[in-house]
């Protein structure tokens, strides 16, 4: 089964040619260009995973993913919350500590965003440090 996908960005350029090259990578992907409009989104669509824009406009990626992982129900399987991944083009060392912090899985680097590098990251997360 394909891993279900949200990518938040507030650059729609980004976002189209994200989701292109993801979807011929094998994930489903939808969208959302706002912490709102994921936050409705993340709601209908129930996905596996979330892909979250550090710098999403006005609003900062690490509040919107406080919020989403706030807002999530905590009945059900603990493992039915979508894993939040933080994305930038900034690098990682711009921003460790802050995702460190954060309810996220951890961070991709934009000019490195594959559905390898997000199985890279989710896998070598549930492995353990």
């Amino acid at each position: 089964m394909a891993l279900r996908c949200l990518l938040v960005d507030d650059d729609a350029h980004f976002l189209e040619s994200a989701m292109t090259l993801l979807q011929r990578e094998g994930l489903q992907v939808d969208t959302a260009s706002s912490g709102a409009q994921a936050a409705q989104r993340i709601g209908e669509l129930r996905p596996d995973l979330v892909l979250l824009d550090i710098r999403l406009g006005e609003e900062s990626g690490f509040t919107v993913a406080r919020e989403l992982h706030a807002a999530w129900p905590t009945e059900g399987p603990p493992g039915d919350a979508p894993k939040i991944i933080l994305i930038s083009t900034y690098s990682e060392t711009d921003f460790g500590r802050l995702v460190e912090a954060s309810p996220a899985l951890g961070f991709i680097a934009k000019s490195s965003l594959s559905a390898r590098a997000i199985r890279e990251l989710i896998e070598g997360r549930a492995s353990g440090p």
